[in-house]
């Protein structure tokens, strides 16, 4: 009953501070609906007054939190029983719970009313401050919950340390086991099997011993070191006198190589000998102590150790620069692990020994039929031990006979290694040094006891001489004999027959004598370069420096009428060319008109030819010999004659082929290369004076030695088919160089190819133009380079390219 009103109550729901809301009905009429209208209780309170407690509503007072503490007792009751539902679901299926009658009347009503809106301030306050303490309150729980966490992770902290202490001492108990475990193992209780793992131990070490005491790369390498530190053979204590010796007689010859006159001849020929003889004194003593030493077997012994180095470090590169203490540190380290072995082998052999010991008194102790004065405690004393000791004595020996080197160890045997082959090298090249100084000095000395009676003389050559001009005499009478039968009225002919044949013997004995003149030629220059530059001076009429200075070209007892030659009309159109016979060879003679100063021109670039050409013998055609004719200024020089050999004749007559077009200009090349190697520039590379032997065989001929190359260039012949073999430079003024020969052989490749080759040169970049010309890439390429004065390739450079490399292929 509210104000003497029946009510009927729906609850709805339950806040979570313990408030109950409802919903209230009188009648038919719904009082929340009004209350939104003129609210519960529009005479009691003013709505002021009301917004602190009341609800949205206007009438019920504003929810509180609730906390656990402060619940209701009901509600503390309830919440044990019901659960919370929501508003829509209690609606939906609760019933009316409670219908509140009016049993009072209206003036208990109207008195409680006025009690409640009495005490609602006093609540409301009290309320307040009850919630400050309880929130009080619960900072003071939370300060003490972080408190508790903090304390709570401190110790889970602490757990965790002594949980990881816990396990390493479980980790530590467990290796302890496995040990124990092992030990146990390894050292069997019963006394069979002690024996039993001994008699193996001392049996694998028995054999290791037996295997080889030196066995090892190391024990090697020592030994080897021992070798090469002690017994070297050093350089002999005379070579040093002996050289001194040398330079002293060296000088006396330049002395004697300077003199002009014979006046000074005989004085620097006096000193000379003095020198010689104190040159040869001093060999003397260089020979008997060389004698002396074991050269031969120390090279040979030196092989087979650095043989066996080899073999053994195969896999250890060597290198330039070691350390110099290499040696000293390893054999060091070497000593220290030697030491330690001998002491682990002595400690194994006392071992053994003990318990061998052991055993004759367990023997002795063992046997009844003989009295003995050991006790039991003397057989049983120390036996553990003894066993122990054996034991360990003999793991330790094997281990040790095992064990591998660490990185440090390795780099030091390695160093020894290199610094040994090192000092094994240098040995090796002061050892064949000493050699080679031995013999050179043993050929000297025969040579300077050859001469001991005197110094050589030009006799052998003068009574040559004298033979030849006899000779020459004799043809000359015999030729002007048959010239006479020949013109006679009436010819006899058998006569003429037999003063050919006359004619022919006298010639080719003539030319004999010749040949002993060159000999003779060449050993009194030999000596003249090795001991006796006085010769020249003394012999003047043998004019030895002559023929050094033509590099033995110049024979001057050659003359034109010694040849029966015939004219080569059809090759004579620059220069008259004669084909004969000498010694047996097909040889031409090559007619140039000299004046004196033309003469010694030729003379000095014949013989700059003539010593290109003996470094290359096979590639370059060689010059036989040079004379003047007597009755004409004429100079002749003897080349070999290859009979329609040139690359001319041979393309006229029958073309080479592609595979031998490159084998012979391979050997073309071969020759450019030696030329250009002597600083010369052939400058007259065409058709004509390049000839193919056997049309494989590529030779480089040789050139006018009466002009300079700028002469020569320019000449008509410089040509092949169509194709200008003059440089593009050239034209424009520049000298000629092995660049100009180059361009010259690469008209020649490109025409031996293309024999009706008719393209024009570009002005701007001086290139023969290739196109449509259908060649292969790599005669393309080579052409192409040789051709462009910008990129022309060198002979070297030429014969490395795959149109040359194929050939060997």
């Amino acid at each position: 009953m509210i104000h003497g009103k029946k009510l009927r109550v729906h609850k709805k729901s339950v806040c979570f501070d313990g408030t109950i809301l409802v919903e209230a009905f009188q009648g038919n009429l719904d009082i929340v609906s009004l209350q939104e209208c003129t609210g519960l209780w529009p005479s009691r309170n003013a709505p002021g007054e009301l917004d602190t407690l009341g609800s949205s509503l206007g009438c019920m007072p504003k929810l509180r939190p609730i906390f656990s503490d402060q619940k209701p007792q009901i509600i503390k009751e309830q919440k044990t029983s019901v659960a919370l539902q929501p508003v829509e679901k209690l609606n939906a299926g609760q019933e009316p719970l409670t219908e509140i009658q009016s049993s009072k009347t209206d003036v208990n009503g109207q008195q409680v009313c006025s009690q409640d809106i009495e005490q609602v301030p006093n609540e409301t306050e009290s309320e307040l401050q009850r919630m400050r303490e309880v929130i009080n309150d619960k900072d003071m729980e939370i300060k003490k919950l972080k408190e508790e966490g903090s304390a709570i992770q401190q110790h889970a902290s602490l757990l965790g340390q002594q949980l990881e202490e816990a396990k390493l001492e479980l980790q530590i108990l467990k290796e302890s086991y496995d040990k124990t475990k092992e030990t146990k193992h390894n050292h069997p209780t019963t006394v069979a099997n002690r024996i039993s793992q001994l008699a193996k131990k001392v049996d694998s070490l028995r054999k290791l011993r037996e295997s080889n005491p030196c066995s090892t790369d190391e024990d090697h390498l020592l030994e080897s070191i021992t070798i090469i530190m002690n017994y070297r053979i050093p350089m002999p204590l005379s070579s040093e006198r002996l050289d001194l010796a040398g330079k002293a007689y060296d000088q006396t010859l330049e002395n004697l190589r300077g003199c002009q006159t014979m006046a000074e001849v005989e004085s620097l020929v006096n000193i000379r000998n003095e020198a010689r003889g104190a040159l040869l004194a001093a060999v003397d003593d260089f020979l008997q102590e060389v004698d002396k030493l074991p050269i031969n077997e120390r090279l040979d012994r030196l092989k087979e150790v650095a043989s066996s180095l080899t073999a053994m470090f195969s896999s250890v590169m060597l290198v330039e620069q070691t350390e110099e203490c290499s040696f000293e540190k390893f054999c060091e380290w070497k000593g220290h692990k030697q030491q330690k072995i001998k002491n682990v082998r002595k400690a194994t052999d006392e071992a053994l020994l003990a318990l061998s010991s052991w055993a004759t008194r367990l023997s002795k102790f063992s046997c009844l039929m003989e009295k003995t004065s050991l006790t039991e405690e003397d057989v049983a004393e120390g036996v553990d031990e003894i066993l122990m000791n054996a034991d360990n004595a003999l793991c330790e020996e094997l281990r040790t006979k095992s064990s591998e080197q660490d990185d440090q160890e390795r780099k030091m045997v390695f160093n020894a290694f290199n610094k040994a082959m090192q000092g094994i090298q240098r040995e090796q090249c002061l050892l064949k040094a000493i050699r080679q100084k031995y013999e050179l000095n043993t050929k000297f000395k025969q040579e300077i006891q050859q001469w001991q009676s005197g110094p050589p003389k030009a006799e052998d050559l003068f009574a040559v001489k004298k033979r030849i001009r006899s000779l020459r005499s004799q043809l000359r009478w015999k030729l002007v004999e048959v010239s006479c039968l020949e013109e006679a009225e009436e010819l006899d002919l058998p006569e003429i027959l037999k003063k050919k044949e006359e004619i022919a013997e006298t010639r080719n004995a003539l030319f004999q004598e010749i040949s002993h003149e060159k000999k003779q030629y060449i050993m009194l220059c030999d000596l003249m370069k090795r001991g006796f530059p006085e010769l020249p001076i003394i012999y003047p009429d043998a004019d030895i420096n002559g023929y050094m200075s033509s590099a033995g070209l110049l024979m001057k007892s050659l003359d034109r009428d010694m040849f029966d030659a015939d004219p080569m009309r059809e090759l004579s159109g620059r220069r008259p060319l004669l084909s004969t016979d000498f010694q047996g060879q097909k040889i031409v003679l090559k007619c140039y008109a000299v004046d004196e100063e033309s003469e010694a021109k030729m003379l000095e670039q014949a013989a700059q030819y003539h010593r290109a050409q003996q470094q290359n013998p096979a590639t370059t055609v060689p010059l036989l010999a040079l004379f003047c004719g007597k009755s004409d200024p004429l100079a002749y020089i003897m080349v070999p004659h290859y009979s329609n050999g040139s690359l001319r004749a041979i393309q006229k007559s029958s073309p080479l082929s592609s595979s031998e077009i490159r084998k012979v200009m391979k050997g073309v090349a071969l020759g450019l290369q030696g030329l250009h190697a002597a600083s010369l520039t052939h400058a007259s590379l065409h058709p004509n004076n390049v000839f193919a032997i056997g049309r494989e065989k590529g030779i480089v001929g040789d050139y006018d030695f009466s002009k300079t190359p700028e002469q020569r260039v320019s000449d008509s012949g410089m040509v092949a088919g169509s194709i200008s073999l003059v440089a593009p430079e050239l034209k424009q003024g520049q000298l000629p160089s092995p660049a100009s020969d180059m361009y010259a052989f690469g008209g020649i490749v490109l025409w031996l190819h293309v024999p009706d080759f008719s393209g024009t040169l570009e002005s701007e970049r001086q290139n023969v133009e290739f196109s449509g010309l259908c060649l292969d890439a790599k005669l393309h390429e080579l052409v192409s380079k040789l051709l462009i004065s910008s990129t022309r390739l060198s002979a070297s450079e030429a014969l490395k390219e795959d149109y040359f490399i194929s050939v060997d292929l």
